[in-house]
C-alpha cells in the first residue's frame, strides 16, 4: 500500500498520509516517500501548490515507535540515520517552491506537529490537537525543528510551555496563538484548503514561488535592511517579466491575467 497518496487537482496537489490504522505515525516507508515527493517538487514547476492532511482520524501521531527496524548497525548510528531522515522531510518542505497548505484534524503529535509547523499555511478542525511529544517518552522537549518552529509561530512563552511540559492544546488555543489561521469545520476542511490554492494559482507562477523564498529567507533576516534587499532582488526580476505587464493589463482591462511564465 502507498503510505502517501498524491492527488492533482489541476496545478495544485493533495498529499494524504495514508497509515490511518496507525494514526499516520512515521515509519520507514513513509518517512522515505515524504522525502521522495518533497526533494522532487523543485523539478516540478507544473506544481504550484501542495494541500497536505492525514487519512482517517487523525493527521499525524509523530514517530512509529513500535515499527521493528531491524538494522546490523549500532543504536547510535541508528537513531542518527533516523533523526537525520526524518529532520530531512522538513528542510525539503521548506526549500521546495510550492506554498504548503497544512489540513489538521485529530491528533498532530511529535514530528507530526513539525509537518505542520514546516507547511506554510495551517487550518484546523474542531477536533485538531497537537503537542510537542518528546519529552513524555524520555527525551529532551526540542526535536524535530520544534525549537526553531515553535518560538517563532507561537511566541516566547507558549512554545516553552508546549516544549517543557509535552502538553496538548486544542484547535481554539492554537487559533489564538496563530499557530493556525482558521478552525474549519472537518467536512470543509479540504474544500477550504483548495479554496485558498485557487487563491494563490489566480497568483503569477514566479512571483508565488519568490514569495515563498522570500517569506523563508527573511524569518532568519539579520536586520531591516538584509530582508529588504531579498525584497527589492525579487521585485525588481518580477517587474522584467512579461507575466507582471499581462498582470497589469488584466488589472486595468478589469479581466483574469493569463500567465506565461515568461
Amino acid at each position: 500500500m502507498t503510505e502517501l497518496l498524491v492527488e492533482a487537482r489541476g496545478a495544485a496537489e493533495i498529499a494524504t498520509l495514508n497509515r490511518p490504522e496507525r494514526l499516520n505515525a512515521l515509519n520507514e516507508g513513509l518517512v522515505n516517500e515524504l522525502n521522495a515527493y518533497f526533494g522532487d517538487l523543485a523539478d516540478r514547476p507544473e506544481v504550484r501548490v501542495v494541500i497536505l492532511r492525514g487519512a482517517g482520524r487523525g493527521f499525524c501521531a509523530g514517530l512509529d515507535i513500535q515499527e521493528d527496524r531491524p538494522s546490523d548497525e549500532t543504536p547510535v548510528l541508528r537513531t542518527l540515520r533516523t533523526q537525520t531522515r526524518i529532520g530531512n522531510i522538513y528542510r525539503k518542505m521548506r526549500a521546495c517552491p510550492q506554498p504548503i497548505v497544512a489540513l489538521g484534524h485529530g491528533a498532530a503529535c511529535g514530528g507530526g506537529l513539525s509537518l505542520l509547523l514546516a507547511s506554510d499555511v495551517r487550518y484546523a478542525a474542531p477536533s485538531f490537537r497537537c503537542n510537542a511529544a518528546y519529552i513524555r517518552i524520555g527525551l529532551g522537549g526540542c526535536d524535530m525543528a520544534s525549537s526553531y518552529f515553535l518560538p517563532r509561530l507561537v511566541g516566547a512563552s507558549l512554545a516553552p510551555e508546549m516544549i517543557l511540559t509535552g502538553r496538548f492544546i486544542d484547535a481554539e488555543r492554537a487559533l489564538r496563538a496563530g499557530l493556525v489561521s482558521e478552525i474549519v469545520d472537518e467536512e470543509a476542511l479540504l474544500d477550504r484548503g483548495l479554496a485558498l490554492a485557487n487563491e494563490m494559482l489566480a497568483t503569477s507562477p514566479y512571483g508565488l514561488r519568490l514569495s515563498k523564498q522570500a517569506l523563508g529567507l527573511n524569518i532568519d533576516a539579520p536586520s531591516l535592511d538584509a530582508a529588504m534587499a531579498i525584497e527589492d532582488r525579487q521585485q525588481v526580476i518580477l517587474s522584467a517579466t512579461e507575466d507582471h505587464r499581462e498582470a497589469l493589463a488584466a488589472f486595468l482591462e478589469k479581466r483574469a491575467p493569463q500567465y506565461r511564465e515568461r
